[in-house]
């Protein structure tokens, strides 16, 4: 939970770098989230589902920041979202992208999140 908490404190941070649990972990309660608010949305009985998209629209900032630092970990730019769009290899390579571990030690991004560094 501290990680999905960490994520809306730092809100629209995009410079720094996550570890992979942060993301992750905001990844999971999210869908968890989303889950939950699509039933109850569907439970009393609401087609458009107003709950799921009010938490979605607060959360899309955050989600940007938080994968933008994910790739900020791996020396990368935030702009490698857009190989989400091409569809499913791009999805794919971010997948493992984001799966993959960090840089460690310091990168032109900032120090390690893991807070370990190399000699």
């Amino acid at each position: 939970m501290d990680y999905y908490l960490g994520v809306f404190k730092k809100y629209a941070e995009f410079d720094g770098r996550s570890r992979r649990a942060e993301f992750w972990y905001f990844f999971l309660f999210n869908l968890i989230a989303s889950a939950i608010l699509g039933f109850i949305g569907s439970m009393m009985g609401d087609r458009n589902n107003i709950l799921s998209s009010l938490y979605s629209l607060v959360v899309l900032i955050p989600s940007f920041a938080v994968f933008f630092r994910r790739m900020h970990d791996l020396g990368k730019s935030g702009w490698w979202w857009l190989m989400g769009l091409i569809p499913v290899i791009g999805t794919i390579w971010l997948i493992v992208l984001l799966a993959t571990d960090g840089n460690s030690g310091e990168n032109k991004y900032g120090p390690d999140p893991k807070g370990v560094t190399t000699i």
